[in-house]
């Protein structure tokens, strides 16, 4: 492992078109704080803070590509409307010394009809458990105006200011629902062999490199390693989906893992506040307020926090992939981060310890290899950030009740 003097953890980093001044991204972690499908002071004060605090990227969340990608109330979409309060975000961001990114992509499934404005869309027709909902199945025409839609939020995200997009491909959202057997259960040239179901996802990357390679942007992609269950993508095959999204001409892959409607612990390791989550969800969703407070610990697998959880796996990629690749998943230390490095990832993302602190990697700048976020992994604010804002328990410990404390400090 490597010793805090001859890291390259603090050395600039060429990212396609893009010099970052090191090695650590703020990985596109939903932060929930979004007011009519448009950025708020909040979000702009968040990211700011954590390009104060030292990253080489920060990177805005989620930001859906058309009006029916949708997800949650406090996303963004990603439209000509709001390009001035994005652009005043970026402009404070490269004031800070950081570049900044926007992820961009569509729900698919993981929405309803009174969030996206429209019925709920898939690769097939079906019923999501997890919003719960119905499904409708994309047809061809939508297809091909969803690539072109990735296209458009590319010059969109030019336009604000942004120096990269990260393609979200992952997660169990719509292109990686396209790609997971587990959700596509097409017959036609979109479904069935692996060729055909990464038919949309080649479409839309197709569409966000060229965008990008015209306005000199940065292209990464958010990529399932495997989804968490043995229905879905299991690393023999993501191997192959991974060789063919490097075909494209991305500036770096992303390594995540999980599906939020069937696996969303496998995405962010932990055990998930189960009883603290259907307390911040909205009146409206009270059949799922009950259903997860009764029986959410059942319903939704956990897993154990070990730091740098993905490694194992992501080292497999490492071996086949030859473009760059970016490591996230459990990284708190200064020590979990060299280690990771020392393994040939090029860059790595984080979010929880930026949540905790967005001074964090100043800090880590400062200290030595004993240097450790305060983040202890109760994950309170992945419970709250689907309904609220994503803030660290330590940050507000005034304003959480008894009751949900309770619940937090067995998890410690």
């Amino acid at each position: 492992m490597s010793n805090c003097n001859d890291s390259i953890l603090f050395t600039p980093y060429q990212l396609g078109p893009l010099t970052l001044r090191n090695r650590v991204i703020r990985s596109a972690a939903f932060e929930s704080m979004g007011k009519d499908f448009g950025p708020t002071q909040m979000l702009k004060d968040y990211h700011v803070s954590v390009a104060r605090g030292g990253v080489g990227m920060t990177t805005l969340a989620y930001a859906a590509i058309n009006r029916g990608a949708i997800s949650f109330n406090s996303q963004l979409w990603l439209r000509d409307e709001i390009v001035p309060s994005l652009r005043d975000i970026t402009d404070a961001v490269h004031n800070e010394g950081a570049a900044v990114g926007i992820q961009i992509g569509h729900c698919g499934n993981m929405t309803h009809w009174f969030t996206a404005g429209s019925f709920p869309v898939g690769p097939s027709y079906g019923f999501n458990l997890y919003s719960p909902t119905f499904v409708r199945r994309l047809s061809r025409a939508e297809c091909i105006q969803t690539a072109k839609d990735f296209g458009k939020a590319v010059e969109v995200a030019h336009n604000a200011g942004f120096d990269s997009v990260e393609v979200h491909a992952g997660h169990g959202y719509l292109i990686s629902q396209f790609l997971s057997p587990y959700t596509n259960h097409r017959h036609d040239e979109y479904g069935g062999s692996l060729e055909n179901r990464m038919r949309l996802m080649n479409m839309c990357l197709e569409e966000a490199v060229e965008k990008a390679a015209k306005y000199n942007m940065a292209v990464l992609v958010k990529h399932n390693m495997e989804d968490g269950f043995k229905s879905g993508i299991q690393i023999p095959e993501s191997i192959e989906i991974a060789k063919e999204i490097e075909k494209h001409g991305v500036n770096g892959i992303v390594l995540s893992a999980g599906f939020v409607s069937k696996a969303p612990m496998a995405v962010m390791r932990g055990k998930i506040p189960t009883k603290t989550m259907a307390y911040y969800m909205p009146f409206k969703s009270l059949p799922q307020k009950i259903v997860i407070s009764l029986f959410g610990d059942l319903m939704i697998k956990q897993y154990d926090y070990e730091e740098c959880f993905f490694l194992e796996n992501a080292k497999k990629f490492r071996k086949e992939i030859k473009i760059p690749l970016i490591y996230v998943g459990g990284l708190v230390s200064r020590a979990g981060i060299e280690k990771v490095l020392d393994e040939g990832f090029e860059c790595v993302q984080i979010a929880r310890a930026l949540v905790n602190d967005p001074d964090f990697v100043n800090k880590l700048k400062a200290g030595d290899m004993n240097t450790r976020s305060k983040c202890d992994h109760r994950d309170y604010c992945m419970a709250r950030m689907y309904s609220d804002k994503m803030i660290c328990c330590h940050n507000c410990q005034d304003e959480i009740p008894e009751k949900i404390w309770k619940e937090l400090r067995k998890i410690k």
